[in-house]
């Protein structure tokens, strides 16, 4: 996938397994939201192909994106609804019928039972997070597409979402998520993926990573005391500050 003469994403080849909470972690500009936008459908990528389940998403899109639920850095949900309208309204638009015990008993899911009647803008951003994963899988897609779900909440709220989106793998689910955090990808991620101009450069579980870079000069001349995930991102992607 290229803008003009710049590659974005470079023979990219990765499987996402049913049940799985899986990482895409790179430096700024390395190409994950461009990767995630292909998968969505949102960008069209030069070559190669992109399966969602049985589903080629670039022959049959529409059939492809039903089978996903997308969570976007920043939401666009209307700032005056209500908690109450906005999950009416989403619940609509998918087809899927909520009765009033129904659509209290999903609310009550994200701790925003008593919260029905507030409007979006008045939410904090550990509950506006929250709801906005809840209304991207409300149709309860095989699977989810989160990009950077925790970026900037507090710990409490932090904690809250991974619960959340452990409990959405443990129903049987995929998660696809990019993330600058390194303690999240090690707390809730089966497996990662680094990725950096475009590439990636190692998958395997955080722990595997570890045990197999340890001893990798680059990863030794970054590393305080014992190597951490960290150590490995910044060992494999570069000390250097991305834009």
């Amino acid at each position: 996938m290229s803008y003009g003469s710049t590659v974005a994403v470079d023979s990219v080849d990765l499987e996402v397994w049913a049940g799985e909470i899986f990482g895409l972690l790179g430096p700024n500009g390395a190409g994950k939201t461009s990767a995630l936008s292909a998968i969505e459908g949102l960008l069209r990528p030069d070559a190669g192909s992109i399966m969602v389940g049985d589903v080629d998403a670039r022959s049959h899109p529409l059939e492809a994106k039903a089978q996903m639920g997308v969570q976007l850095q920043s939401t666009s949900f209307h700032a005056d609804l209500t908690i109450l309208e906005i999950v009416r309204l989403y619940a609509g638009l998918y087809g899927v019928k909520l009765s009033e015990s129904q659509l209290r008993e999903r609310l009550s899911g994200i701790h925003l039972q008593d919260e029905g009647s507030k409007r979006f803008r008045e939410l904090s951003g550990g509950q506006q997070q929250r709801l906005s994963l809840m209304i991207s899988t409300i149709h309860d897609p095989p699977l989810a597409l989160l990009d950077e779900p925790t970026a900037g909440l507090d710990p409490q709220s932090r904690r809250q979402l991974w619960d959340r989106i452990e409990g959405f793998r443990k129903e049987g689910h995929s998660i696809l998520l990019t993330t600058h955090s390194m303690e999240e990808a090690q707390a809730v991620c089966d497996r990662v993926a680094i990725m950096d101009h475009g590439k990636i450069l190692a998958v395997d579980t955080p722990a595997a990573l570890i045990t197999l870079h340890r001893d990798d000069p680059r990863v030794r001349k970054v590393a305080h005391g014992d190597v951490t995930l960290e150590d490995v991102f910044i060992g494999l992607t570069g000390r250097e500050l991305r834009d």
